[in-house]
């Protein structure tokens, strides 16, 4: 059983000889990501048990080659979710920036891209189209790279 606690502002880790078996057979493997395979080896270097390591942060960061924010997430998300939180990646829903073309603005843009360019021109080009999506109020404001990354998502970068 995984024995952690905080002291002070440092979260220390204190792993069961089953768990540490868990994360050595985890590492053994190879079937893991290289992000979960890190924080075994920051889990194990950390345990500050009988067969454990109990190096400090620095120690850690500098052994793995790793940020010392790294090892005290690890440490964090070990002492207050257990050792799957410690160990897999969670996404943040917040985090994710809103798109800029909602399924109707692409279809409008990909409309824009099969119409004539404009007066004088052979061709749209990424900025010509940025220009325009914002003046006919498809989007409120879009960069060209925005752009060239939904017409190619869309597969209809033709210009």
């Amino acid at each position: 059983m995984l024995r952690a606690k905080v002291v002070g502002r440092k979260y220390t880790v204190e792993l069961s000889a089953e768990e540490r078996e868990q994360l050595l057979t985890m590492l053994s493997k190879g079937k893991h990501s290289a992000r979960e395979l890190l924080r075994a080896r920051i889990l194990l270097k950390a345990d500050e048990s009988d067969g454990g390591d109990g190096c400090s942060d620095t120690a850690i960061a500098a052994a793995l080659e790793t940020s010392t924010d790294t090892v005290a997430r690890t440490r964090q998300r070990l002492v207050e979710g257990g050792i799957e939180a410690a160990l897999k990646h969670h996404h943040a829903a917040a985090s994710a920036r809103a798109r800029v073309f909602d399924g109707a603005a692409e279809a409008k843009l990909i409309a824009l891209t099969r119409s004539p360019p404009p007066e004088g021109r052979a061709r749209w080009t990424l900025r010509l189209l940025e220009q325009k999506v914002v003046e006919l109020n498809i989007v409120a404001r879009a960069s060209d790279n925005t752009i060239g990354r939904t017409l190619k998502k869309t597969g209809s970068s033709r210009i």
